[in-house]
């Protein structure tokens, strides 16, 4: 399968799928709650049976080209990822995020892999508008999507209910052309 490296320390982008279950689950246990501060992303995975159900419903939603899970690798070990949490290749338009345990912060993997990701979609599929949704407190997501050129949409204000608090969502996105302008330029910046 493909292994896509993303510089020079290390760090890699490749398909995250059922039979890394035990791998994901350990990741997860690193990072759980960090990971968990803002989305309940891997929540229900509890056991190897459950990572693999995890994985196997985004291996589904890439079958039926609707979704795809993205792991990333630095070292070796599996830290993060990113994904396309619905992909609409009929209307153009897709949602990405990203997940990402402690030990990968602070060196734009989740920015270098979401280039990659970004241009698959807007050169190989021809998606129109990428959309970016993360809450309000997250502000590590927030600056990812600045990063990549985002323009803020707008505030969903109090729509995501989250252990016992109602967060306001911001909705993020670039367009196509938007994109393809920003890397003309070389404006894109990783940190």
């Amino acid at each position: 399968m493909y292994a896509i490296s993303l510089g020079d320390d290390g760090a890699e982008l490749r398909p995250l799928e059922p039979w890394h279950a035990a791998e994901f689950l350990a990741h997860l246990e690193r990072g759980r709650e960090f990971i968990n501060q803002y989305v309940p992303f891997g929540s229900k995975a509890t056991d190897v049976a459950t990572a693999r159900e995890a994985l196997q419903r985004y291996a589904d939603m890439r079958a039926a080209d609707t979704g795809s899970l993205h792991g990333l690798w630095l070292d070796g070990t599996l830290v993060g990822g990113v994904l396309f949490l619905n992909f609409d290749a009929a209307d153009a338009n897709c949602e990405v995020g990203c997940w990402l345990e402690p030990a990968g912060t602070g060196r734009g993997l989740i920015t270098r892999a979401m280039r990659v990701l970004i241009d698959f979609a807007v050169e190989q599929r021809g998606i129109q508008r990428v959309e970016w949704v993360a809450s309000a407190g997250n502000t590590p997501s927030l600056d990812v999507a600045r990063r990549l050129g985002m323009t803020r949409d707008g505030v969903r204000r109090q729509a995501y209910p989250y252990r016992g608090v109602r967060h306001d969502l911001e909705v993020w996105s670039v367009l196509a052309q938007e994109w393809r302008d920003a890397r003309a330029r070389g404006t894109h910046n990783d940190h």
